[in-house]
């Protein structure tokens, strides 16, 4: 895994080597190996490398045989062997980074069907005067623009465009109603004006006169390309695509190791992992303390009859207090999940032991884990009452549960919402679209999303909804970044392509099966796991941040949130932020998440415009003038 930045410039005048080894040394953490350049007049790239495959060769950016095309590329092509005995092409490393420039070169776009695995990369025709920005399918892996009249500058984090600015960053104040919505913004847009997102499976085509055009590459099956299947016939071919997706997911020229919660997901990744390597695996597990949000015993357990080599450690309310700024300064935006900051933390303690890291990440959204997907049918059907009846009715229903009715209080929160996109959206929502339009005027911006196909199957229709938004804006953002931080590769196996696509052509029926979510893809970890684990509920991946607020964070969420200068407090108006931190100090009502969102919200406007911005490691920097640690630099000109 690398980062990558350039600068394509539409006036044909030279690209700035020191502003494109500023933007590069911006993502020190994400290459320590090794730091390239390469420039061609109005076009010049910027790589840094965390040697994966390849480790002495394969050096980026990287020029096709012919010297027409140069690439710089984030991510790994896991079939590329297979690939690379398919293409006729000149080859002069034994990387997958070539591998995918020949088949760019040979194929063209089309050829982008071909690769499996994870990838964010840039390509420049010299003959063409085209500059190709790429995505993989799902969105693993980020890729950030910005467009002026003059130029496009694009790169693996934001935090690497910022330079590049005419002028001081500013908050996209249309997409602030986004975030309250959903804890991220939906590509395109992101909360800083002007700077995109590329959406997942799509191409971005730039002239060299500044036109831009996007080709969507890959969508998940349609229903008429459902499998008819019984249940156990589907249950063989999600063993036999998932065994090949963790065999594919471990291909490394260094060691690859595997988180591990003691949840089904993780679990049934390590235990695939185990059968297919002769070494012992290494796992790794966070804990919170003694509670029932602690899953390090089971872990252990898990551990114990894998004979995985186990590593661990404990977070508590001081850890994330000392992060927090340095976690949203690699996230270049919110912490959106508590768990973030636990999982850079387990990515620091992982980097001791390995360079890449597999993850149960996208089972929920593939087969149905979370409550919310039993609850499909009434949540689409549930429209027949009108939005203006059940809004009010819902709102003052949920607003008089007890605090421990949390779940009761999502689930009428969710469903006293207008319509089916919002009704869908609204389980994993902090603040409804009633709630949003009485704070700030507006209830969310929809243009350029990616939205479900238009279906019959409800469940199928919420799925959906996830894969395209909830997964890549939101947890795939959080593991990419907080495990870069640390200089180490995650990969999630659930979602190699094979799989969604597979999970996509099965009836919804055996992924809600007799109220149970996730059925087939329990059936399948039952051949390697015991039934414990299997049948275990799910607990997720939680932090007991209400405790905290109740407590040793208490302090500092109302100083924060409601004092002198709060970006927040100032959007929203203090009186109601005072209301819900009231609410939640009281006991009466459980705002643990509204609050961490709004929380969030402000340490992000803190570290991006307040100049406070702590660098690599966590040493205090500003974005401004900052080029981060420098390796082994080079660059050349064509």
């Amino acid at each position: 895994m690398c980062g990558i930045a350039g600068i394509f410039r539409f006036d044909s005048e030279p690209v700035d080597p020191a502003l494109l080894a500023e933007m590069t040394g911006l993502l020190a953490h994400r290459g320590p190996d090794d730091e390239r350049f390469w420039a061609a007049g109005p076009v010049g790239f910027g790589h840094r490398r965390l040697s994966i495959i390849d480790l002495s060769g394969s050096a980026q950016p990287m020029a096709s045989a012919d010297g027409r095309h140069h690439i710089c590329f984030n991510g790994e092509i896991l079939n590329y062997r297979r690939l690379r005995e398919q293409t006729s092409y000149p080859f002069h490393t034994n990387g997958d980074t070539e591998v995918a420039l020949a088949r760019f070169v040979t194929r063209g776009v089309d050829g982008l069907s071909d690769l499996a695995g994870q990838f964010a990369f840039a390509v420049h025709d010299a003959e063409r005067n085209q500059l190709y920005l790429v995505r993989d399918r799902i969105g693993i892996l980020p890729l950030y623009y910005h467009l002026d009249g003059g130029r496009l500058v694009f790169a693996s984090e934001i935090k690497a465009i910022l330079p590049a600015l005419s002028g001081p960053p500013r908050v996209d104040h249309a997409s602030v109603a986004d975030y309250l919505a959903a804890r991220s913004v939906p590509a395109p847009r992101t909360l800083f004006e002007g700077i995109r997102k590329l959406l997942p499976g799509h191409v971005l085509v730039v002239t060299g006169d500044g036109r831009i055009s996007t080709r969507r590459y890959w969508r998940p099956p349609t229903p008429a390309d459902m499998l008819t299947v019984g249940p156990e016939e589907a249950v063989d071919l999600v063993d036999e695509t998932l065994r090949r997706a963790v065999e594919r997911a471990t291909v490394a020229d260094t060691p690859v190791g595997a988180y591990l919660s003691g949840g089904l997901d993780s679990s049934l990744v390590a235990a695939l992992m185990t059968r297919q390597t002769a070494e012992p695996v290494h796992t790794f597990s966070v804990g919170f303390g003694s509670g029932p949000f602690d899953e390090l015993p089971i872990a252990r357990s898990v551990s114990a009859r894998l004979g995985t080599r186990h590593h661990e450690l404990e977070v508590g309310p001081n850890d994330f207090s000392d992060l927090w700024h340095t976690a949203t300064w690699h996230r270049d935006a919110p912490v959106s999940e508590p768990a973030d900051v636990a999982v850079h933390m387990l990515a620091r303690l992982a980097r001791e032991q390995v360079r890449v890291v597999l993850s149960g990440e996208g089972a929920d959204e593939l087969f149905g884990g979370y409550p919310k997907y039993r609850l499909a049918a009434l949540t689409s059907r549930i429209g027949a009452i009108p939005a203006w009846m059940r809004g009010p009715v819902f709102d003052r229903a949920q607003q008089a549960l007890p605090a421990g009715a949390h779940r009761l209080r999502i689930a009428l929160r969710a469903l006293g919402e207008p319509d089916e996109r919002a009704r869908r959206e609204g389980w994993f929502a902090p603040f409804t679209e009633r709630e949003r339009m009485r704070l700030l005027g507006r209830p969310r911006f929809e243009h350029g999303r990616l939205l479900p196909a238009t279906d019959s199957d409800p469940l199928r229709g919420m799925l959906e909804a996830d894969l395209l938004g909830w997964l890549p804006d939101n947890l795939l953002e959080r593991g990419d970044r907080m495990t870069m931080a640390a200089s180490v590769e995650m990969r999630p196996p659930m979602l190699d392509h094979e799989l969604v696509e597979l999970a996509f052509r099965l009836p919804s029926a055996v992924k809600v099966r007799d109220g149970r979510g996730k059925w087939v893809l329990k059936e399948v970890a039952r051949r390697y796991l015991p039934d414990e684990i299997v049948d275990r509920p799910k607990v997720g991946f939680r932090v007991p941040i209400g405790e905290w607020f109740r407590g040793g964070l208490s302090e500092l969420a109302r100083d924060m949130l409601t004092g002198g200068g709060s970006f927040v407090g100032d959007l929203l108006g203090r009186p109601a932020v005072r209301r819900m931190l009231d609410m939640h100090e009281s006991g009466r009502r459980n705002e643990e998440i509204r609050i961490w969102t709004l929380l969030c919200l402000e340490v992000w406007h803190e570290v991006f415009f307040r100049q406070a911005t702590p660098g690599n490691g966590g040493n205090s920097r500003s974005w401004v003038g900052g080029t981060g640690a420098r390796g082994n630099a080079q660059f050349w000109r064509a």
